[in-house]
């Protein structure tokens, strides 16, 4: 199981520290956790993920390269030929592969018959919690869902995980509706405020789920 730490803006060599499989950046202007600022030095073991809400290949591509991004995670309502074209232009412009995440939000339920045209232009899912924000919004959607989950993609799961989810995070990886599951990701239930995580409550949560 992999933990990507998401939102990352005022501390994320301090996070790295922790050694996260994945640190996430939002490129998204709106958002409060907006990173505007250079990249710092964050050990290459750490996969740096790119957030963006429908954004253009351009900005996509100008992001990776400015940053030397390893992931991408598309945030909006971007289609599977969008998802595919910025494969494809990624891989014109780079020897190593970039990982493509896309993400899909669940409120009560979720159709997921509509994952099958996303299958070949990405690498992984995630499913995050839909609310008033593309992310970020502090809580969980009923896992449970995902026990219809047809496919054998791996995903992320996302939305308003912290520490009072441990046990029923425990109870899910544990259950048959797990069994694709890639990773966790992380984000505004350990913060202190918008982009400055906690970095007490993060060391728990990894202990606790990881080691």
């Amino acid at each position: 199981m992999k933990l990507k730490v998401c939102g990352m803006k005022y501390n994320p060599e301090e996070v790295a520290q922790l050694q996260p499989d994945y640190l996430g950046f939002i490129f998204w202007e709106p958002s409060t956790r907006y990173f505007d600022v250079d990249m710092l030095d964050i050990p290459k073991s750490i996969k740096k993920v790119g957030v963006f809400v429908d954004a253009s290949i351009e900005e996509v591509l100008q992001k990776v390269e400015k940053h030397e991004l390893n992931a991408v995670q598309l945030h909006g309502t971007e289609t599977p030929k969008f998802c595919k074209d910025v494969m494809q232009s990624l891989s014109k412009h780079r020897q190593d592969k970039l990982e493509i995440i896309k993400v899909f939000s669940i409120k009560d339920d979720f159709d997921f018959s509509c994952l099958k045209a996303y299958e070949e232009s990405c690498d992984y899912f995630m499913f995050d919690t839909k609310g008033k924000l593309p992310g970020g919004n502090g809580y969980a959607f009923d896992w449970n869902i995902l026990k219809k989950y047809p496919s054998t993609k791996p995903y992320f799961l996302s939305g308003g995980i912290g520490l009072n989810e441990i046990d029923s995070l425990l109870a899910f990886l544990e259950s048959p509706a797990s069994k694709q599951c890639y990773a966790i990701d992380v984000n505004s239930r350990f913060e202190i405020k918008p982009g400055l995580k906690n970095m007490e409550q993060l060391e728990k949560f990894k202990k606790l789920l990881f080691d």
